[in-house]
C-alpha cells in the first residue's frame, strides 16, 4: 500500500507504511513476510507481545457473553475483578479505580476527578495545576496544557488552558558538578513550593507529574528523595499529588506501580498502556478513599464520564494480561532481561562518541545521544537525527522509539527502548546489535 493510494489521514502522511498483519510474541510480521522485533512495545504498550492467546481467549469468551453494557444502566464482571484486582495491590490508601479508554482520557479525568474533590469541600478558587517542563500527559486539550513538550504544544498554544510548568527533575541535564542527587533532588523539587506560594495560597489543586517521565526525554527517574519532598510540599499545602504512571507503570519497571520503587503514594494515579498490553484500549484513574468518600458524601456523584469508561471487553482482556503478568513470574523477567538489556548497551556503546546517558529500570530505558560527551551538547535539531534512527532500525527489522528536543524541548535526542516483558537473552542480543547498527550507520562521522 502506498501513501497516495489510502483513505487514512495517517500520522505522518508523507510516509509509505508497511502494513501490520500478524504479530508472533515479540515480533509484528507486516503483509511481506518481514519480522520486526519489537522494541518499544509500539509506544511502550506491547507488554506481552502480539499473540498471547491467554488474553485473546478471553476477550473472546465475553464477546460471546455480553460486549459492552453502558455504565449509566449497568456495572459488569470483568470491570469489578479488575478493580478488585488493581486496588488489592496498590499502594496506600488508592481504594477506587475509574476505568476509561486510554492514558490521554486517563490523565484528564484526573484532573477533573481533583478539581471536584476540592469543590465538594467548598474550596472552590482552587483552579491552578502545576506540571513540569519536559513531560508529556496526553493529547486532549486539558492533557496537553499541563505537558511540557514544546514541540506537541506549538501549534496549539493560543487554546490551551493555563498551566504553571516548573523545572524537570533530570539529573543528567540538571545536577550541577558540586551538587549530590539528593541535593539536587531537594533544589528541583522545592520549586514545586515557590510556585504554589507565587500562584497563592489555597488556590492550587494537584501537581501532576509523571513517576519516570516517557516519551518526551526518555526514560528519566527521578533523583533520590525528590518525590519524598515533592509530597511533604503537596502535603503542607494542602495541594492534591497526581502521578501519571501512563507509560511508566503496570510493570514497565519491574514492579506493578512505578511509585512503589521510588517509596511514594500519589493521591491519584494514572495507568494505560501496559494495562491491557493493547489488546484492548483501556486505561485507569485509582483515587484515594478520602477522594472517592468526599465525592460520595457529597454531591454523590461524578461530573464526568465517556461513553467506553467501564467497557466490559476492554476490562476482561485487562483482567487477562494482568493475570498472565503474575502467573507468568514477568515482573521478575522484567527486571532480569531489563539489568542485562542496559548492561549490554552499555558494553556495546559506552565507548562511542556520541554516547550520552543510558538510565531506566527495568524494560524502560533511554539512551540519549550527543554530539560532545564532555559538554553534553545535542546534535543541531535540523539533523532530525532521531527519525534518522527509526528509519534506520526498522530497515534492520527493529522497532525502537526515538524522540527530539531531549534537552530543552527543542534540541537533543534519545532513544526510548520499551520491549515487551516475554523477551529473553537471544531478543536482549538481537536489540543491542540491530541498535547498533541503525546508530551506526546514520550518526554524523
Amino acid at each position: 500500500m502506498t501513501t497516495n493510494r489510502t483513505r487514512i489521514h495517517h500520522r505522518a502522511p508523507s510516509l509509505d507504511l508497511p502494513v501490520a498483519v500478524g504479530g508472533d510474541g515479540p515480533f509484528v510480521i507486516d503483509s511481506a513476510g518481514r519480522r520486526y522485533l519489537d522494541a518499544s512495545g509500539g509506544a511502550a504498550v506491547s507488554c506481552l507481545g502480539h499473540s498471547e492467546r491467554r488474553v485473546i481467549e478471553a476477550i473472546k469468551a465475553q464477546l460471546d457473553r455480553l460486549p459492552y453494557a453502558h455504565t449509566g444502566f449497568f456495572t459488569n464482571e470483568p470491570a469489578e475483578a479488575l478493580a478488585d484486582h488493581l486496588t488489592s495491590r496498590a499502594p496506600g490508601d488508592l481504594g477506587h479505580v475509574y476505568f476509561v479508554s486510554g492514558g490521554s482520557e486517563a490523565n484528564e479525568t484526573a484532573m477533573k476527578l481533583a478539581r471536584q474533590y476540592f469543590f465538594e469541600r467548598g474550596e472552590t478558587g482552587r483552579r491552578h495545576f502545576i506540571a513540569r517542563r519536559q513531560s508529556y500527559h496526553g493529547n486532549t486539550i486539558a492533557a496537553l496544557s499541563v505537558g511540557g513538550n514544546a514541540g506537541r504544544r506549538a501549534v496549539y498554544e493560543p487554546i490551551l488552558l493555563p498551566a504553571s510548568h516548573i523545572a524537570p527533575c533530570f539529573e543528567y541535564r540538571h545536577r550541577a558538578d558540586d551538587e549530590t542527587s539528593e541535593q539536587y533532588a531537594i533544589r528541583a523539587a522545592d520549586e514545586l513550593e515557590a510556585e504554589i506560594l507565587r500562584l497563592g495560597e489555597g488556590s492550587v489543586i494537584a501537581f501532576i507529574a509523571e513517576t519516570v517521565v516517557g516519551a518526551t526525554a526518555g526514560a528519566v527517574p527521578p533523583a533520590p528523595g525528590y518525590f519524598q519532598r515533592i509530597r511533604e510540599i503537596c502535603d503542607r499545602h494542602g495541594v492534591l499529588l497526581i502521578l501519571d504512571e501512563v507509560m511508566s507503570g503496570m510493570g514497565r519497571i519491574g514492579q506493578l506501580y512505578a511509585c512503589d520503587h521510588y517509596g511514594v503514594v500519589p493521591d491519584i494515579l494514572t495507568c494505560a498502556k501496559g494495562l491491557g498490553a493493547g489488546y484492548q484500549p483501556i486505561g485507569a484513574v485509582l483515587m484515594s478513599d478520602r477522594i472517592h468518600d468526599t465525592i460520595i458524601g457529597g454531591s454523590g456523584a461524578f461530573q464526568h464520564g465517556f461513553t467506553y469508561i467501564g467497557h466490559a471487553t476492554a476490562c476482561a482482556g485487562a483482567l487477562a494480561v494482568q493475570q498472565v503478568i503474575e502467573e507468568d513470574g514477568l515482573l521478575e523477567n522484567c527486571r532480569d532481561m531489563g539489568a542485562l538489556l542496559r548492561d549490554q548497551l552499555r558494553d556495546a556503546f559506552a565507548d562511542r562518541p556520541w554516547f550520552g546517558d543510558l538510565r531506566g529500570e527495568g524494560l524502560f530505558i533511554g539512551l540519549e545521544l550527543v554530539q560532545d560527551r564532555a559538554t553534553k551538547r545535542p546534535y543541531d535539531p535540523g539533523l532530525r537525527l532521531h527519525a534518522k534512527i527509526k528509519a534506520a532500525a526498522m530497515a534492520e527489522g527493529l522497532m525502537v522509539y526515538p524522540a527530539g528536543g531531549t534537552a530543552d524541548g527543542q534540541a537533543g535526542d534519545h532513544v526510548l527502548v520499551a520491549p515487551s516483558f516475554i523477551i529473553n537473552e537471544t531478543h536482549v542480543a538481537q536489540i543491542v546489535e540491530r541498535l547498533d547498527r541503525a546508530i551506526t550507520s546514520v550518526v554524523p562521522a
